[in-house]
């Protein structure tokens, strides 16, 4: 009985729903996640009546045939790049893009990865660095004397030295830009590869056309909505009911033959 094969996919599609909803709730309050969202498509249909086919030699053509849906199929699991919150901490190295763009950061290996999340630090020598310690590029390095650091919206980095009247200009952040921010690839820790879907970066310049601002003391807050994901969540569990429902009646009419067979 086909209603059993289609409605399984029907559950799995759902129960793959509540895992993306899940993941988008645990990450409410990490530092400018993006919430997925999962996409599906139906699979094949099986053609019980073909339409446009004569019914008999010289007819005209049947105008609606009887076309069987197979169920359903993940299609994929769609990252939305919207922006989120600005949160005002007040601490100096925190960073916030206001509009598009992304940190470029060296990774593990060296690998070249992107992030939004401008919760920086210094290391031990003075460089800036994620939270997890990977630098930050273009490479800036802050005098050990530093009792203040300023940064604008356009990105330059400046230091007031102890002692010094004139503050220090240290380097320029730098921006890139995707044609297709959802191609990139998330590898965990707020970072993201590129990839072929994703297209080559465009660097350029906090305020130039087509990039965000520089917000200094600000972080992104995750763009998850907790009220939209708890609606999802119930619709997702009411699916996953409705396709149990159909496999037990499924079930329970394949017995109602078997008995009428014995």
């Amino acid at each position: 009985m086909k209603a059993l094969a289609i409605a399984a996919t029907g559950m799995s599609a759902q129960q793959l729903n509540v895992e993306v909803i899940a993941n988008n709730i645990a990450n409410m309050n990490t530092t400018a996640f993006k919430r997925a969202k999962a996409e599906f498509s139906d699979l094949l249909y099986q053609a019980e009546r073909l339409q446009g086919v004569p019914n008999r030699g010289g007819e005209d053509p049947v105008p609606e045939g009887a076309q069987l849906g197979l169920g359903v199929k993940t299609a994929g699991i769609r990252k939305l790049h919207v922006q989120g919150t600005l949160n005002n901490t007040g601490n100096d190295l925190d960073i916030a893009i206001d509009g598009r763009g992304w940190f470029e950061v060296t990774g593990p290996d060296d690998e070249t990865l992107y992030t939004r999340a401008g919760s920086f630090n210094k290391n031990a020598d003075g460089r800036l660095v994620t939270i997890d310690g990977y630098p930050v590029e273009p490479a800036i390095v802050f005098p050990e004397n530093t009792v203040k650091v300023i940064v604008n919206e356009s990105g330059q980095i400046f230091a007031q030295v102890d002692g010094e009247q004139t503050p220090r200009e240290l380097g320029q952040l730098n921006l890139s830009n995707f044609a297709n921010d959802v191609g990139l690839e998330p590898v965990g820790g707020n970072l993201f590869r590129e990839t072929p879907a994703s297209g080559v970066p465009v660097d350029g310049v906090a305020g130039d056309p087509g990039f965000g601002i520089i917000r200094q003391g600000y972080l992104e807050d995750s763009n998850v909505d907790p009220v939209k994901e708890i609606t999802a969540l119930i619709s997702a569990q009411r699916g996953y009911e409705m396709n149990s429902k159909v496999i037990k009646a499924a079930d329970e009419m394949a017995g109602t033959v078997t008995n009428g067979i014995r």
